[in-house]
């Protein structure tokens, strides 16, 4: 783990969960693998992992202390939670945002809990005499597991299991495959009768219903629990970013074959698989939403445009059922990140150094006066590119002796591109940019506290004031204790807050690129 990741876990801990959670999480990304009482001798403190560590039995065997170590790559998903919670609003709609909401903030919930909560939270923002069924919400939760965006966890090791670490399960912050735990996509009877109820205002009444529900109340599903599953909402991101590459490079309806055919293949198709299962262009064309009314001799020419197009997005497999078709994954991820690559190049240097870039993207190995005939740039000008192109490690210097002396005047001097070692590099670089935003977005807040609770004190009095039903003038005499520099103090703060989260967005996609091209070159070595 580089030195970026460990600054960026530390600064979304800090800002998540506090400076204690930081300080231990920080500690254990650094130290590895550390039983408790070694966290408390280090740090001083007392711990609470909040679900971003994972546990296994004493490596010393029998008896020895449970060992606990902190997971970067759940630490770095934090940076993706608005994007989860999105994309269940976009398919599933505000049912299917809240479970995901729950499920983010709780880690691990049982099928009947999650529901109750998501209810109660649904009924609340309806008019009064309208609440949420049980039963809608328990349909939403089932869909979300029928497409595999949740999963169960694995069980828990048994007390028999942990004084033999050999034969312990996974823990229970592992996302198991989905071969590898029969029962993970099985939705458990749950006996749920019933609809959301409203918060009451006394909080003590609330307190003493809350744990007569939670005391007398069994539903069927003790001991089952279900997690947010990561991977399946990644594939999600993937499809998103290849058909809107489709759409982009060529049109809309080549974007829509395309999703269709991902959307086909979503189920067959494995997680890290360079190709998705080949698909006959009747099934495509049985399968294309109907508002596109494609006729059959047309999908064929989209189908022969889409294989025959240098981005290689579409590969054909046979010639059986009209023709075999695959989505290439891995060319498109590959694709996808050298257009990133391009791009970067070009807002950072230039158009005419992107234009090099591109060169030797394409052409892997050139000498200096060959990179000046085909790029059309002068000389001095293309030597000063190169060299600032090499200066910043995006492009390698290859010596080729044609003595074994390696002699100047007797080697050739090739520049050249490795796109990988380029996407690490600049995905260091995305990590270090993000962690600079959130510790930006940490000092205009820590700057402007006062003012921040201040407005967040005056809004609770005004809504207090108009449950009661309060007086225009009273309202407008609250709402003048903030002063006129201060509205607009915060209101800067506010747009400044909104870039800093805005751009937080768009380099975490760029970042979800990255990592999806280097895993995908990863599974193929």
């Amino acid at each position: 783990m580089t030195s970026q990741e460990v600054r960026l876990c530390g600064l979304l801990l800090r800002e998540h969960f506090g400076e204690v959670v930081e300080k231990v999480g920080t500690n254990l990304l650094k130290g590895g693998t550390q039983t408790l009482r070694n966290i408390v001798q280090e740090t001083g403190i007392s711990v609470d992992l909040h679900g971003t560590c994972v546990f296994s039995p004493g490596r010393k065997g029998r008896g020895s202390p449970t060992e606990y170590q902190c997971s970067s790559n759940l630490i770095l998903k934090i940076l993706r939670y608005p994007r989860y919670i999105y994309t269940a609003k976009t398919l599933y709609g505000d049912t299917g945002e809240l479970i995901i909401e729950e499920l983010l903030q709780r880690g691990h919930v049982s099928m009947s809990n999650i529901v109750k909560v998501v209810a109660d939270r649904l009924t609340q923002n309806m008019e009064e005499g309208h609440s949420m069924n049980y039963k809608d919400v328990s349909a939403a939760f089932s869909k979300l597991v029928e497409t595999h965006f949740i999963q169960r966890c694995p069980p828990m090791a048994s007390a028999t299991t942990i004084a033999n670490p050999s034969t312990a399960e996974a823990p229970a912050s592992t996302a198991p495959a989905p071969e590898s735990f029969p029962n993970c996509y099985t939705v458990p009877n749950v006996t749920l009768i019933g609809q959301g109820k409203r918060q009451l205002e006394d909080p003590e009444e609330q307190s003493v219903a809350k744990k007569a529900r939670m005391d007398t109340e069994t539903h069927g599903d003790e001991g089952i629990y279900w997690q947010v599953n990561f991977d399946r909402f990644h594939l999600h991101f993937r499809d998103q970013a290849i058909v809107s590459a489709v759409s982009s490079k060529l049109d809309q309806t080549s974007g829509e074959i395309v999703r269709t055919m991902l959307r086909m293949s979503e189920v067959t198709t494995q997680p890290k698989a360079a190709h998705t299962k080949p698909l006959s262009a009747n099934e495509i064309f049985r399968s294309l939403p109907t508002a596109y009314n494609i006729p059959r001799q047309v999908l064929d020419q989209y189908l022969t445009l889409l294989v025959d197009d240098p981005m290689e997005f579409v590969s054909k497999a046979g010639e059986s059922g009209g023709g075999m078709y695959s989505v290439n994954l891995q060319r498109a991820l590959a694709n996808l990140a050298r257009a990133t690559l391009e791009s970067v190049v070009q807002e950072r240097f230039g158009s005419r150094s992107a234009r090099i870039f591109r060169l030797l993207l394409k052409k892997k190995h050139l000498e200096q006066k060959q990179v000046e005939d085909f790029a059309m740039i002068p000389a001095k000008e293309a030597k000063d590119m190169l060299y600032t192109l090499l200066s910043q490690n995006l492009v390698q210097l290859q010596e080729i002796p044609k003595t074994p002396d390696f002699a100047p005047s007797r080697t050739f001097y090739l520049y050249t591109v490795n796109q990988l070692s380029t996407s690490r590099m600049l995905l260091q670089n995305c990590f270090k940019t993000v962690a600079n935003l959130i510790h930006r977005r940490l000092f205009e807040t820590t700057n402007s506290k006062r003012l921040l609770e201040k407005s967040q004190r005056i809004e609770a009095i005004l809504a207090s004031l108009q449950a009661g039903g309060a007086e225009p003038e009273q309202l407008t005499e609250v709402e003048e204790m903030i002063t006129a520099p201060e509205k607009q103090q915060l209101e800067s703060l506010r747009l400044h807050i909104n870039k800093l989260d805005s751009a937080e967005n768009q380099v975490d996609e760029t970042i979800f690129l990255l990592e999806s091209y280097i895993q995908s070159t990863a599974s193929t070595v």
